[in-house]
């Protein structure tokens, strides 16, 4: 088991810690309802974020071809999970808990992303803060700015 979570992704294993914590602290809070929709959400979606992780990346490796499999696969996944989150909820999880469970995942990846970050370069151009050019790029596009976008 300790093998195991060694070779585990760093981003799995941010998002294993966090719906650990999760976990225990709602064992320690929370009704054993609360508890239980939360390690059921945290489950499902570690396997899934797990499956998901493992098919993109050889998707975009170029050792995987066609969207009609990753449509296939999508809706796979998205049915497994639907009957998981049905059968859950029939054995008397609490469908908050079970929501907190399957968003694990959001968090897990965010604080990944912001901790492996590319450090700053300070030594990289910018722009003076009263340059012009700064009016001409729009941010909400992340391009720069049509005649019509201003109409």
């Amino acid at each position: 088991m300790r093998q195991e979570i060694g070779r585990m992704d760093p981003i799995e294993r941010m998002n294993l810690q966090l719906s650990a914590g999760a976990v225990a602290a709602s064992l320690l809070l929370a009704p054993p309802a609360f508890s239980w929709g939360i390690a059921a959400g945290a489950l499902m979606e570690a396997i899934n974020f797990r499956g998901l992780r493992g098919y993109a990346r050889r998707l975009f490796a170029g050792d995987l071809a066609g969207s009609q499999v990753w449509v296939g696969v999508y809706a796979l996944r998205m049915l497994l999970i639907g009957i998981g989150i049905w059968g859950v909820l029939q054995l008397g999880a609490d469908p908050l808990g079970l929501l907190l469970g399957l968003s694990l995942v959001v968090p897990a990846v965010l604080i990944h992303a912001w901790r492996t970050r590319p450090a700053v370069d300070p030594d990289a151009p910018a722009l003076a803060a009263d340059d012009p050019a700064w009016e001409a790029w729009d941010p909400w596009r992340a391009r720069e700015r049509d005649v019509e976008d201003d109409l």
